[in-house]
């Protein structure tokens, strides 16, 4: 089957929201993610979302599925899609940011989504997109290796150039321009996909996805005991600005979301509840704030390293 199925994207969407609760849950022994069904009215879609808040492991978890219709899109997704214009349109995903408690734990964010626009009489337009990213605040190397062998696991059977290929993406995408800085440490961002068929692009889409608690689980858990002073945590919650910064200039999916009509609290909840600025703030030189910025937030081949 190469044409594409809209219930079956929506089918594993909601079960791919469902494992990753489960999996997140695991590690907060006793609480659960609240969760909130919201519709939009008529025939406009809706969403399920779902949000875990002042656990021991993690500060603030949110794991959005949504499914919106619209007759028409905003003029800045048809701005370089002219084709677009005029055309009904329906967007499926799932899309999640954790902010952890601990600073040594990375802050993380992945989503999969799929975009579909008819019109009568034409061929539908449609593609996936999706990816996942790590933005720690004190850096490891064997968190970035293991991180990045994850994701390149998830592209291999896709293509010898797959991962290289998403992978330089993540990192020209998730770049904070202002600061002249990345986000992370990256990881893989793809968008506009639909060459080679409906099932192919899919399959990938789903690898992608299924590889994200395996990337990201084993460092909450190596590093959510690191004993931590307040003086890190200022750290993070200063970092976690770029954060801000990046989701509300730059991020297409927090734009659209917003310029769409989408429910505000499920397209926010990606922001930190904790977050600081200082003006004209630098590491000191040797620290291990410095590291952060001398090492990690340069893009590299992590994979070298291993």
């Amino acid at each position: 089957m190469n044409n594409p199925n809209i219930e079956q994207v929506k089918v594993y969407l909601l079960t791919l929201q469902d494992s990753i609760c489960s999996s997140l849950e695991a590690l907060e022994k006793g609480m659960a993610f609240r969760e909130d069904n919201w519709d939009r009215g008529g025939e406009s879609g809706g969403g399920r979302t779902r949000v875990l808040e002042n656990g021991k492991v993690f500060e603030q978890a949110g794991v959005n599925f949504s499914h919106v219709r619209g007759g028409s899109l905003p003029a800045s997704a048809t701005q370089h899609r002219p084709e677009l214009a005029g055309r009904d349109f329906e967007a499926l995903g799932v899309s999640l940011v954790i902010h952890p408690n601990n600073p040594y734990v990375p802050t993380s964010h992945a989503n999969v989504r799929f975009f579909i626009a008819e019109k009568v009489g034409e061929e539908p337009i449609w593609w996936f997109g999706g990816g996942f990213d790590l933005t720690p605040y004190y850096g490891f190397r064997e968190d970035a290796v293991h991180w990045h062998e994850q994701a390149k696991k998830a592209c291999d059977p896709f293509g010898d150039t797959v991962y290289e290929d998403y992978k330089r993406w993540c990192d020209e995408y998730f770049f904070i321009k202002h600061r002249d800085e990345p986000r992370g440490i990256g990881g893989l961002f793809f968008d506009d996909l639909n060459e080679g068929g409906f099932e192919h692009c899919f399959g990938l889409t789903q690898s992608v996805a299924n590889h994200f608690i395996p990337a990201y689980i084993p460092i909450v858990k190596r590093r959510k005991e690191t004993p931590f002073t307040e003086t890190e945590r200022d750290f993070q919650c200063y970092r976690r600005g770029r954060y801000v910064e990046f989701n509300l200039v730059y991020d297409r999916g927090t734009l659209f979301g917003l310029q769409t009509g989408g429910r505000t609290e499920s397209i926010l909840m990606s922001l930190p509840p904790r977050v600081s600025w200082r003006y004209d703030w630098k590491p000191e030189a040797g620290s291990a704030e410095d590291e952060l910025y001398q090492v990690f937030l340069k893009p590299q081949d992590w994979l070298k390293l291993n």
